[in-house]
C-alpha cells in the first residue's frame, strides 16, 4: 500500500537525499521546513552545505512540475511542498504554542485526519530524527519513525576487527607447526575479514591459545609480524593493543579505524606509532594530527590571538599525549620541541578540504564527530605514499545530527572491511587509570 511520509527539518538537514529514500510513496514536505532550511543555509558547517544542497535538489524538482501540486520523482514516488494543509484548531487543543515542530506534527496529524475519512485510507508516517517530535506525534496518535537509512549497520552488529574461536587443540598445534591455517579449512559458517584478528583457544577448557591476523587477500589466519617491544616507551598492555600497533606499523595497510571508549590508549598508541614510523624509520616525511573543532556543551565563543592561538584548546588533548611521549617538564617545551622537529603538524580539519597529502602519516582524532560526507572529504585527500588513521568513540558524539550508527567513523568501518588495505580494531579495555574504566563502564 502506498504511504505518506512527512519530512521533518532535521531528515534534510542529515542527509539531503532523503527524499530518493521512501520507494514509491509520497513524501512531503511541511512550508515551515524551507523556512528552517533558509535559516541554516548560510552557515560554513555540514548542516549549512545540507541545507543548501537540499534547496538546489527542491528547486531541480521545480522544472518537472509545481511543487504545491505534487512532483513525481523517478522511483515511483512523489514530493510534495504543503503550504499549509487545512488547520492548526486541533495541535492548539492538545500544545497550544504553534512552534515549527508543532506546525509540522499539525500537517501530519491533518493529514492523517483527512485520511481517516476515506475507504481506503493511505497510512501517514512523520519522520524526524527529533525524539521529542516522535514522542508528541505518538501522543497524538500519529505513526512516528526516526530515519534509518543513513544507518550502516546496528548497534550490535558493528564490526569489532577481531573474533574470537574454540577449535580442538589439534588445530592449534596445526598453526604452530606450519605458522598458518587455510580458513576453508576451519568450516566456520561465516566470513572473516581481511586483517581481522583472530583468538584461537582451545575447546578442551586448557590454556592453549593463538593470536592470529587475516591475511590481506582474506583465505589464511597467519602469526602476526610484530614482537612486543616498546616503541617510544610505550608497550601493549592487552591483546587488542597489541592488535592496534600491528595495524599502525605495518605499512601495507594504508588505512587504520580504531575504535573504543574513552582511556583505551587509541589516541596514544597512534601518535607513538606516527613518530616511530616518521622519526625513527623515515618511512613518513610528515606527521599530520588534525581533529574536528566540534564542542562538547556550549560553545565557548570566539577566542583571542592568531590561528595557533585560537586552535590550541581544541588541539590540547593531542600536545597532551605529545608531551608524554616526548616526557617535557615544563609548560612551552613542547611547543619548542615541535619547532625543532619541524616533521609533526598539528592542525583543525577545517583546513584540510582541497589539499592532497602525499607521504605522511595521518591521524584524524574524534573521527566520530564527521558525517559521512566529511570523511570521504578527509579521505580522498591522502595522496600516495600515505598512511591515515581514524579514530573515536562512536557512542560518545557531540555532532546533533549523528550518532553510533550513522557518523562517518562507523560508515568508513563498515564500507572497509572487506577491503585488503584497510584495517580495523575495537579497544575495549580502559588503561587510562582504573576510575577512568568505571566512568566509561559505569556513566
Amino acid at each position: 500500500m502506498r504511504k505518506i511520509y512527512v519530512l521533518d527539518t532535521n531528515v534534510l538537514l542529515q542527509d539531503p537525499n532523503a527524499v530518493f529514500a521512501f520507494e514509491d510513496n509520497d513524501v512531503i514536505i511541511p512550508a515551515i521546513v524551507l523556512e528552517e532550511l533558509d535559516a541554516k543555509k548560510r552557515l560554513a558547517d555540514e548542516i549549512g552545505r545540507n541545507a543548501r544542497f537540499t534547496s538546489r535538489l527542491l528547486d531541480g524538482f521545480r522544472a518537472k512540475g509545481k511543487l504545491q501540486d505534487g512532483v513525481t520523482l523517478d522511483n515511483g514516488g512523489s514530493i510534495k511542498v504543503e503550504l499549509n494543509h487545512r488547520s492548526f484548531a486541533k495541535m492548539q487543543d492538545v500544545f497550544g504554542d504553534m512552534s515549527n515542530d508543532n506546525r509540522i506534527l499539525a500537517v501530519a496529524l491533518n493529514y492523517h485526519m483527512e485520511e481517516q475519512e476515506k475507504e481506503e485510507p493511505q497510512p501517514v508516517i512523520l519522520v524526524s530524527k527529533d525524539t521529542l517530535v516522535r514522542i508528541k506525534a505518538d501522543v497524538l496518535g500519529l505513526t512516528a519513525q526516526d530515519y534509518l537509512s543513513d544507518r550502516v549497520v546496528s548497534n550490535s552488529d558493528m564490526y569489532t576487527g577481531c573474533v574470537t574461536l574454540k577449535l580442538h587443540p589439534s588445530v592449534i598445534d596445526e598453526f604452530y607447526t606450519y605458522r598458518f591455517l587455510e580458513i576453508k579449512s576451519l568450516n566456520l559458517g561465516y566470513t572473516l575479514y581481511p586483517n581481522e584478528f583472530v583468538i584461537l583457544k582451545d575447546e578442551m577448557g586448557t590454556s592453549k591459545s593463538a593470536l592470529l591476523k587475516v591475511n590481506k587477500e582474506g583465505k589464511r589466519l597467519e602469526p602476526l609480524f610484530l614482537s612486543n617491544d616498546p616503541i617510544w616507551g610505550i608497550a601493549a598492555r592487552n591483546a587488542q593493543q597489541r592488535m592496534a600497533l600491528e595495524l599502525l606499523l605495518n605499512d601495507d595497510i594504508p588505512l587504520v579505524t580504531l575504535t573504543g571508549k574513552a582511556g583505551t590508549g587509541k589516541t596514544l598508541l597512534t601518535v607513538a606509532a606516527g613518530l616511530m614510523k616518521v622519526e625513527d624509520d623515515h618511512k613518513y616525511k610528515k606527521l599530520l594530527i588534525a581533529r574536528p573543532v566540534v564542542p562538547m556543551g556550549k560553545d565557548i565563543g570566539y577566542l583571542p590571538g592568531e590561528k595557533d592561538e585560537k586552535l590550541r584548546p581544541w588541539m590540547q588533548p593531542i600536545y597532551d599525549n605529545l608531551e608524554y611521549l616526548f616526557d617535557t617538564k615544563k609548560p612551552g617545551d613542547i611547543d619548542k620541541v615541535l619547532a625543532g622537529l619541524g616533521s609533526i603538524q598539528v592542525e583543525a580539519l577545517t583546513y584540510i578540504r582541497g589539499r592532497s597529502i602525499p607521504g605522511q602519516f595521518i591521524i584524524i582524532d574524534e573521527a566520530q564527530n564527521l558525517s559521512r560526507h566529511e570523511v570521504k572529504t578527509i579521505v580522498s585527500r591522502v595522496g600516495e605514499g600515505s598512511k591515515i588513521v581514524l579514530l573515536g568513540d562512536p557512542h560518545q558524539i557531540d555532532h546533533p545530527y549523528l550518532d553510533a550508527t550513522s557518523n562517518g567513523l562507523s560508515y568508513v568501518v563498515e564500507r572497509f572491511k572487506e577491503q585488503g588495505i584497510a584495517g580495523h580494531i575495537m579497544l575495549e579495555r580502559g588503561e587510562r587509570s582504573n576510575l577512568a574504566q568505571l566512568a566509561a563502564d559505569l556513566l
